[in-house]
């Protein structure tokens, strides 16, 4: 069965750096366009960067400048850089994996919070 797994999310202060790692279980992983989300409490989910499978990036506005998305096909990652966190950039952030009509998969999520 095919899984996005996230991690590195955790506690840090304002003007702090994560590195978030997502890893595909399945074989069209490297097909995929890779996005990262991120959902604050009462909040809508947001796209935040996009990776496609040429690794072609794209980013919010609201992280240009200061989120770096990456891929490793051989390790079947994808990496969300974040750095100069603020806290509202605080919230549950999400992998996703889609192949447009064909695959479309999601994380379980990991926490990031800014403390001020």
């Amino acid at each position: 069965q095919a899984q996005l797994v996230e991690s590195g999310g955790g506690l840090v202060q304002a003007g702090g750096s994560l590195r978030l790692s997502c890893v595909g279980s399945y074989d069209t992983f490297t097909m995929s366009d890779i996005s990262w989300y991120r959902q604050a409490p009462g909040k809508q989910r947001e796209l935040v960067a996009t990776i496609t499978s040429n690794s072609e990036s794209s980013y919010a506005d609201s992280v240009k400048g200061r989120f770096a998305i990456s891929r490793d096909k051989a390790e079947k990652t994808v990496y969300l850089q974040m750095n100069m966190l603020k806290p509202e950039d605080t919230a549950v952030y999400y992998c996703h994996s889609e192949i447009l009509g064909f695959s479309d998969y999601w994380g379980q999520g990991t926490q990031v919070t800014v403390s001020s």
